[in-house]
């Protein structure tokens, strides 16, 4: 990425904490736009980004103001801004004035639960702008960890099986005298993690929150795959793997032509099988699944192609987005003609239950 690239980003990135809903395909035509019409012209620049970064009338005001600022005629183009320290925000709980019968007499417990706290159970697809920015520093605080699985290697460990060739060599260096006894143990070694992530329109509140989540993966240890289904399967795996967030996100924006468009899992999931699983991708891995379930197609089509992918992967995890959510039943035809074949069926629409999301991959 150019240094003209890295400042026209930049300021998509100052327009969204601003509250512009300025998503990853917008930052990419307004790149496209002005590599049309000449990053030296400010005049085109700015006529570029409207046509391209504002959604509604309500965001040219504050499209104006982000684009004075950054762009200063005085100053030419900006100059990094040292970042403020942030200051967490407390609340306290609200107390009952009488308590009630079930209440441990003795003193009352207060608890203070910080903003960081509070955006990191909410929901992803209702939070705004400047929160959504607040939110993807936070996923540098997800620690994920590779799932294992034995080889059929051994390695040298202080118990275990007695390594009885290590053994007796080890008594032949002593002419036959009794020496240590040497141990192992099978060895170990990360099991693949395959991502499947629904970008379909009836997800698109989520779906930046769910890149960021496998870029994150991505960068963890292990093998990880990553791939999105809507109507056309994308491997993403190449774009993720640049350690910026934000550049990788560009870069699969970039790579996917199906953004919020039409939910075509069984179709998706049957070329997935038929290309990738054929050559390994799949077999013996852990295959996480993101969506919500609806199904434009066929669903008995997509029941075949989980049972499919559940003989052969060695665990198959799906993530909904409302799985958390108070009143929630799968009901969606697409959930369930997957259910039977699911080993965990987790929630996944906060950062909390992403970190759960690891866990669950984690002990697979």
């Amino acid at each position: 990425m150019s240094d003209a690239d890295e400042i026209l980003v930049g300021f998509a990135r100052a327009l969204r904490a601003a509250g512009v809903p300025v998503t990853q395909d917008r930052t990419q035509s307004f790149v496209a736009a002005v590599a049309v019409v000449g990053a030296d012209d400010q005049r085109a620049t700015y006529a570029a980004g409207r046509a391209t970064l504002c959604g509604s009338p309500d965001d040219l005001a504050r499209y104006d103001q982000v684009f004075t600022a950054w762009f200063n005629a005085r100053d030419g183009l900006p100059r990094p801004r040292p970042a403020a320290p942030s200051v967490p925000s407390f609340s306290d709980l609200p107390a009952d004035e009488q308590p009630g019968s079930g209440d441990v007499p003795g003193e009352t417990v207060r608890a203070r639960a910080s903003a960081a706290e509070v955006l990191r159970h909410r929901d992803v697809a209702t939070l705004s702008a400047a929160e959504k920015h607040r939110l993807a520093a936070m996923f540098a605080t997800l620690r994920p960890r590779a799932p294992v699985r034995r080889t059929a290697r051994h390695r040298a460990w202080h118990r275990g099986r007695v390594d009885a060739s290590r053994t007796l060599r080890a008594s032949l260096r002593r002419m036959g005298e009794p020496a240590d006894i040497v141990w192992r143990r099978r060895a170990v070694k990360p099991r693949r993690i395959v991502l499947l992530i629904d970008v379909s329109g009836s997800m698109n509140g989520y779906a930046d929150a769910l890149l960021r989540l496998a870029h994150r993966m991505s960068q963890g240890p292990g093998v990880v795959e990553t791939f999105t289904v809507g109507t056309r399967l994308t491997h993403l795996t190449r774009a993720l793997h640049n350690r910026d967030a934000e550049r990788a996100l560009v870069a699969a924006g970039d790579a996917v032509p199906d953004w919020s468009g039409g939910t075509r899992l069984g179709e998706t999931l049957r070329v997935f099988l038929d290309r990738w699983g054929r050559r390994g991708l799949a077999r013996g891995a852990v295959v996480v699944v993101f969506s919500d379930g609806w199904e434009r197609g066929d669903a008995s089509l997509l029941g075949e192609q989980m049972a499919r992918l559940h003989r052969i992967a060695h665990r198959v995890v799906w993530v909904n987005p409302h799985r958390g959510k108070d009143g929630y039943e799968p009901v969606q035809q697409g959930v369930l003609a997957a259910l039977p074949h699911v080993d965990d069926f987790v929630a996944g629409h906060s950062l909390a239950t992403f970190a759960e999301v690891l866990e669950v991959v984690a002990r697979a």
